[in-house]
């Protein structure tokens, strides 16, 4: 599965939305899942289900 590069642009709740770094595509998806202490505007990689936070 091909590495994607995403920004956090919301919060709702006990969930985020996830817009692609290239393209318009947006993803929702539990904060659980994500890495502690993301906020609006983080910068997310996604790679085999996990994600991590890039500069």
């Amino acid at each position: 599965m091909e590495a994607k590069d995403y920004i956090l642009t919301k919060i709702e709740g006990e969930y985020a939305y996830l817009r692609e770094l290239e393209g318009e595509n947006e993803v929702f998806i539990a904060l659980a899942l994500l890495p502690d202490g993301v906020d609006i505007g983080t910068k997310l990689r996604s790679e085999m289900f996990a994600y991590t936070v890039i500069e």
